[in-house]
């Protein structure tokens, strides 16, 4: 063929192509600040709200243009697992005790068939109590936060037990959201008076801990009612809920850690520095996800939402090409933005359902956070996410599963 008229076909055909693919380019916009959910009814459920309220911020924030975009953000689109409805966390905290025991209630529904509904803050309590712990052993130099991550829940039931949520829900006051700013300020303010006067006397700083917590959220039960009989919250766990703690893992992929080896994330909110996250290669981390949901399980998860592809106006979580091309998300892309920060370990949420469109994934994300209630309060997707299988590649960095569904996985670990 002659090599002018060959280019000149290739044009004809090929321009209109190209033209389409710029076309399509995902797009930067500049959203102003609005009050949400989180303004308008947990932030009024707080007595002294008008001292306390933040001014509204004028500033802008980058997000992504979803103008025109076709994505699937209807929950009735995706294959569900049994769960409970999205509950807000209020003004604390605790989105990895909330997306951890969503995960634990949907575990006992798929192990025994009970639909139950279990206490976050009779675990948050004794996070609370364990943290205080630590910060006295290690003289100070143990963090002392609101946040920690899936296992402490893990961690907290082998230790605590648990409980049903009407037996414990830490509301006083006549209050429907959480807020335990107070409290925290309170609690922290104290063990920085014990560091500065090394007073490091562990019975008489966890009587105040737990003194504090009594004031503002009440004292959990030692024992409470069940089936007209009393029962401690350790014979709940085992003889009602009838998990056992041992059989659940914790996955990670990060490539700053030998791969098929037990490590510890080294964040902030893994605050006892546990070191019993099975590390993976990405694609095997991806697999591994992709199938437990096929086979009806459900992860709690973790990572970053503090993107701009983080479009909470549809609820909705992608990578957009103008960060990185979804063929270029690969574990050093991942890895990148852990190292550099701008992947932050800072949200805890329940996978609970998955849609697969044009030969990818979409995850159904069960949410504690104001950012998913920012539409109709009857709304079907009132408290739920839709993540892309991108999203979830490139800024999800572990979850918690049942060893049985990564069983192959865990069999090549030594």
């Amino acid at each position: 063929m002659n090599r002018l008229f060959a280019s000149i076909l290739t044009f004809i055909f090929v321009s209109p192509l190209i033209l389409l693919s710029q076309n399509n380019k995902d797009k930067i916009m500049f959203k102003e600040y609005k009050p949400g959910y989180y303004q308008n009814y947990i932030l009024k459920d707080i007595s002294d709200v008008k001292e306390k309220q933040e001014p509204v911020k004028t500033k802008k924030s980058l997000k992504l243009d979803v103008v025109g975009k076709d994505y699937p953000v209807k929950v009735e689109l995706y294959k569900q697992i049994w769960h409970n409805q999205p509950l807000s966390q209020g003004n604390a905290g605790t989105c990895w005790d909330y997306s951890t025991s969503s995960f634990y209630e949907t575990e006992v529904f798929r192990q025994t068939k009970q639909q139950v509904k279990l206490s976050e803050i009779f675990t948050a309590y004794w996070e609370y109590v364990e943290k205080a712990r630590r910060f006295v052993k290690e003289r100070g130099n143990s963090n002392f936060g609101e946040g920690s991550e899936a296992n402490a829940v893990t961690r907290m039931y082998k230790m605590y037990g648990a409980v049903p949520a009407n037996v414990y829900t830490g509301l006083k006051d006549g209050r429907t959201f959480h807020t335990h700013e107070a409290m925290f300020k309170e609690m922290d303010n104290f063990l920085k008076s014990v560091k500065a006067n090394n007073a490091w006397n562990e019975e008489e700083v966890l009587t105040t801990i737990k003194s504090i917590m009594n004031y503002y959220i009440g004292e959990p039960p030692a024992e409470f009612d069940y089936n007209g009989k009393k029962i401690t919250p350790k014979q709940y766990l085992k003889n009602v809920l009838k998990l056992n703690m041992d059989d659940y893992v914790e996955i990670l992929s990060i490539l700053e850690k030998p791969y098929w080896q037990k490590v510890e994330y080294e964040v902030e909110d893994n605050w006892w520095h546990s070191a019993d996250y099975y590390n993976i290669p990405l694609d095997d981390y991806m697999s591994l996800l992709k199938k437990a949901v096929r086979s009806g399980y459900t992860v709690s998860i973790g990572g970053d939402v503090s993107e701009a592809g983080m479009v909470t106006d549809i609820q909705v979580a992608v990578v957009p090409d103008f960060d990185i091309p979804s063929a270029n998300i690969d574990e050093n892309a991942r890895q990148f933005r852990f190292s550099n920060g701008t992947t932050t370990d800072d949200h805890g949420m329940h996978l609970v359902g998955y849609l697969e469109k044009d030969g990818k994934d979409w995850y159904l994300i069960k949410d504690s956070s104001a950012g998913s209630r920012n539409n109709d309060t009857k709304s079907k997707e009132f408290g739920y996410y839709f993540f892309s299988e991108d999203f979830v590649k490139l800024k999800m960095m572990n979850f918690t599963v049942h060893k049985d569904a990564a069983k192959d996985i865990l069999s090549k670990f030594k």
